[in-house]
């Protein structure tokens, strides 16, 4: 029987059993992909990363990310923890790690506190923003439980967007809207079978303006058909959300940062640093920071 070690980190905070958990296989060599799935579905997080060596020696690694019930291309704070997992296990850490994932090739910063102590991690999305399909606002509404007054329209419509993985994306009317919102199983269910493309990875993240802070923001994610019901903190939804922002803000050449509050309601508070460059010339790209705890190391017998 193979023994294979863990690590689980919350990321996206500075407390512990706060922030969104994360399980890391630092050395998965030898599990088969279903090995790798039933370990994720065993730990039950919203992901667990799975460490391999590259396929090209100029990266530092290849990561693979499950859910409990399917691999993912790329995902936020899976690479956060990651590199912060890896980072504090290496004797001299380089200041960036290149992972190669499903999505491309992921770029990760090593972020260190006044100490110079290891203290989380900065990932660029490996892709730039794409805008799909628009979702009817009666279709998130009900997957919210809200009514459609909640869902804002006057800076866009829900819609699907990405920067590796894709998501339906509304604005809701108030903090205290968002704060009303449940996924309804049933809605979501109709939803996937009315946009079959999104079967798979319907997953809904609202977020809502809290009022006297700059670019301030509260979320929430829902995707109970992947086995998430709701997530404490999700980069990979946040990177999207600021480059969707920052797409639509005047001007040319545009750099701005998002404070995202998320997972409030769960009682495990989480803030995610997220930026976005929008350029005359190009796409616009995203990034996601925060910090990391470390909570519980182990041994898998497989």
């Amino acid at each position: 029987m193979a023994s294979y070690d863990f690590v689980t980190v919350n990321v996206f905070t500075d407390q512990r059993f706060h922030g969104n958990p994360l399980a890391v296989i630092p050395d998965a060599n030898g599990l088969s992909d279903a090995q790798m799935q039933a370990i994720a579905t065993e730990f039950n997080l919203s992901e667990t990363t799975f460490v391999l060596p590259p396929d090209d020696p100029r990266h530092h690694a290849r990561v693979r990310i499950f859910t409990r019930s399917a691999e993912m291309p790329f995902a936020g704070h899976p690479n956060v923890g990651t590199g912060f997992v890896l980072a504090g296990m290496a004797e001299n850490p380089p200041e960036h790690y290149t992972f190669e994932e499903i999505a491309g090739l992921v770029r990760v910063h090593i972020l260190r506190d006044a100490g110079g102590a290891i203290a989380g991690a900065r990932i660029a999305a490996p892709r730039s923003l794409s805008i799909d399909i628009g979702i009817p606002l009666e279709v998130v509404a009900a997957c919210a439980s809200l009514d459609s007054g909640d869902i804002a329209t006057l800076c866009h419509t829900p819609l699907v967007a990405s920067v590796g993985t894709p998501f339906v994306i509304a604005e809701v009317a108030s903090v205290e809207a968002l704060s009303r919102a449940a996924p309804d199983m049933v809605a979501f269910r109709t939803a996937a079978t009315r946009f079959p493309d999104l079967a798979g990875r319907f997953a809904v993240y609202l977020y809502a303006w809290v009022e006297g802070g700059e670019r301030r923001i509260r979320a929430r994610m829902f995707a109970p058909l992947g086995g998430t019901f709701e997530d404490p903190a999700t980069g990979s939804a946040a990177a999207t959300l600021a480059a969707l922002l920052t797409s639509m803000a005047p001007g040319d050449n545009v750099d701005l940062l998002y404070a995202i509050e998320q997972g409030v309601e769960m009682g495990r508070p989480s803030l995610i640093i997220a930026s976005a460059v929008k350029t005359g010339e190009g796409p616009v790209s995203a990034s996601v920071a925060g910090s990391c705890v470390p909570v519980m190391r182990g041994t898998i017998q497989v």
